[in-house]
């Protein structure tokens, strides 16, 4: 056993880089919907060598009920190990916020990410941003709506929100196509799901366009990156499909990809093809710019 007690000689060719990890940075202290001070956080990963570096945001999911900034860790590795920046941030979620507060946080940690440039190695001409499910409702209207101050509230103000592409993962669309009226015989988490957008959209439930990124497409709205499952049954494949058909329609560069087989948020997601393709698009767009 062994080999005579040598130590083994070990050759190794550097082709990572090591990652520093910054959590819980406060980049916005709103108001709640109640009138409660609160305080939003979000992670921020980075190539742990000097320089300015593309920049990703990233916008969970949650159904507008909770905004867990950990989640989607094993993508946002593998964007950083591609030489990003990426910041993953919480957002205002019922009861303490509903539409628009959540679109303005995002918003709020572009101008952040942008006013702390110097610090975390940011390149603040070179952002894009992206998110699932509800993050990525949040991250098209945020899109959507480039080049406008619509939703600019809070810190940071000397800084704009615009981005420069938009990744957009099974995210809604169209809150006119969901059904609100809940059957009794509707299963639980489905149930609690219904309710809390419901909740979130409470103030502008009569004027539902106002929440529909297509209503604010302009010649400012960047590149866009759809990806859906078709065998979605949460937000069906319907939402990215609009949204993709309207960019193209107002001349907005779109790229919209199905993936067979995937659900919402389920394996699928996780696999090398979804980042290497996210990479790509983000390598396009900000990267070799």
């Amino acid at each position: 056993m062994g080999n005579g007690g040598e130590s083994k000689v070990l050759n190794i060719e550097l082709t990572q880089e090591k990652i520093k990890s910054i959590v819980n940075v406060t980049y916005s202290q709103p108001v709640s919907y109640f009138r409660k001070n609160i305080k939003l956080e979000m992670d921020i990963l980075k190539p742990s060598r000097e320089g300015k570096f593309p920049t990703v945001l990233f916008v969970t999911g949650g159904s507008f009920a909770h905004s867990y900034k950990e989640n989607y860790l094993q993508q946002r590795i593998e964007i950083v190990k591609a030489g990003y920046v990426v910041a993953s941030m919480e957002y205002r979620t019922i009861p303490d916020g509903v539409f628009p507060q959540s679109v303005e946080d995002v918003k709020a940690a572009i101008r952040f990410l942008k006013a702390n440039a110097d610090e975390y190695g940011i390149d603040k001409e070179r952002i894009a941003i992206m998110g699932d499910s509800a993050g990525g409702y949040l991250v098209a209207m945020a899109g959507a709506t480039n080049g406008t101050r619509d939703f600019d509230k809070g810190e940071n103000l000397s800084e704009n929100s615009d981005i420069k592409a938009v990744i957009d993962i099974y995210g809604v669309t169209d809150f006119g196509e969901v059904d609100f009226e809940i059957p009794d015989d509707i299963d639980e988490g489905y149930r609690a799901i219904l309710l809390s957008v419901k909740f979130w959209l409470n103030d502008v439930r009569n004027d539902i366009k106002v929440t529909n990124p297509i209503s604010y497409i302009s010649d400012k709205t960047p590149p866009f990156l759809l990806m859906h499952g078709d065998a979605d049954t949460l937000v069906p494949p319907i939402h990215t499909e609009k949204l993709h058909k309207a960019l193209i329609e107002k001349g907005i560069e779109s790229t919209r990809y199905v993936v067979t087989g995937a659900g919402h948020s389920d394996e699928y997601w996780f696999q090398p093809e979804i980042v290497n393709i996210i990479i790509e698009f983000l390598n396009e767009k900000i990267k070799n710019v």
